[in-house]
C-alpha cells in the first residue's frame, strides 16, 4: 500500500507540469552514439512516448556520428575532423545521408515497437534548409541552418506522432552535413518550443570538470557566456551551450543539458522540482 501511495504522490507532483506543458512543444536532441547504447535509448524513447501520450508535442532530433564513421570505414574512407567538424566531400556526404537515414529508420521502428507513434523526417523531406558553412572551403559539404520548414513537423504532430528528424540540410540540389545541436536549436526556435533538451553523456555543466558534485543546476544565458569565456565550459560542451543560448534568444522558454544515462532523465528533469541536470534560462 505504501509503495502505491508513493507512486500516486509522484504523479501528483507531475500534475502542475502536465497542465502547464499540455499542447506545448518540447524538442529533444540525442547524439548518434545513442544507437550503440540501447538501454539508454530505450529509456529516452519511452520518455518521448510518455510526453506524446499526455498531450505534449515531443520532437526528437538525432545525430549519427559513430554510424557515419563505421559506414566510411567499411568503404575504406578515412574520417578527418577540423575543430570537431567532419570534413565532408562528395563521397562523404552520400555516406552521411545514408547512415543518418538508417539511424532514423531504426529509431522510428523502435518507437513503434514500444507502442508509440513516430514519423521519420530525413533529407528527402527538406525540413532543414541549409547554406554552406562559413568554412566550406576547407570543410566541404558542411552547412549552417538557413531556415526550418515546419510544415512536415506540424503535420506529423497533428497526427499525434513523434517527428524524428535527421540533421541533413538541403540547399538547392545539394545536401549538407549540419550539426545536430544547431538543428535542434533552430527547430525549437521555429516552433516557439517550451523547452529544448540536449541529452549528453555528462550530468550537465560542472564548475569543476572532475567533480560531479559541482553541477550547476541553473544558469542564465549571460552566466553561461561568461563561463565559456573563462574556459569553465569548453570543448564539446561549447556547441551545446551555444545552441541553448541561441534558442533562448529566439524565444524558447527554457533549455536543459542532462545525462541520458540516468534512467528516464527527461521525465526527471521536466516533471520534478529539483531536476537532474543543468537548465539554462533567459
Amino acid at each position: 500500500m505504501e509503495e502505491s501511495i508513493r507512486k500516486a504522490d509522484i504523479l501528483i507532483e507531475a500534475l502542475p507540469y502536465l497542465q502547464a506543458f499540455h499542447h506545448r512543444v518540447i524538442v529533444a536532441k540525442y547524439g548518434g552514439s545513442a544507437v550503440d547504447h540501447p538501454t539508454a535509448m530505450r529509456g529516452i524513447l519511452q520518455d518521448l512516448i510518455f510526453l506524446s501520450v499526455v498531450g505534449i508535442h515531443a520532437i526528437l532530433v538525432h545525430g549519427g556520428g559513430p554510424m557515419i564513421t563505421r559506414t566510411l570505414s567499411a568503404s575504406g574512407k578515412r574520417t578527418r575532423f577540423i575543430d570537431g567538424m567532419r570534413v565532408t566531400d562528395a563521397a562523404t556526404i552520400r555516406a552521411v545521408t545514408s547512415a543518418l537515414e538508417e539511424v532514423n529508420g531504426r529509431l522510428v521502428a523502435q518507437v513503434r515497437q514500444l507502442g508509440g507513434c513516430a514519423e521519420g523526417l530525413t533529407a528527402r523531406d527538406a525540413v532543414v534548409i541549409a547554406t554552406p558553412h562559413p568554412r566550406a572551403a576547407e570543410l566541404g559539404f558542411v552547412g549552417s541552418v538557413q531556415t526550418i520548414h515546419t510544415g512536415p513537423i506540424r503535420q506529423a504532430l497533428g497526427r499525434r506522432a513523434i517527428p524524428v528528424l535527421s540533421p541533413i540540410g538541403r540547399g538547392g540540389a545539394r545536401f549538407y552535413n549540419v550539426n545536430a545541436d544547431e538543428v535542434a536549436s533552430e527547430v525549437a526556435a521555429a516552433l516557439a518550443a517550451e523547452k529544448l533538451v540536449l541529452l549528453t553523456n555528462v550530468r550537465g555543466i560542472l564548475r569543476q570538470p572532475d567533480d560531479p558534485d559541482s553541477l550547476l543546476s541553473t544558469l542564465s544565458a549571460a552566466e553561461a557566456k561568461r563561463l565559456m569565456e573563462r574556459g569553465v565550459i569548453h570543448e564539446g560542451m561549447i556547441p551545446k551551450v551555444t545552441a541553448c543560448v541561441r534558442a533562448l534568444r529566439r524565444g524558447v522558454k527554457k533549455t536543459h543539458i542532462i545525462d541520458a544515462a540516468i534512467p528516464h532523465a527527461m521525465l526527471l528533469e521536466i516533471f520534478t522540482k529539483q531536476g537532474i541536470g543543468t537548465e539554462i534560462v533567459r
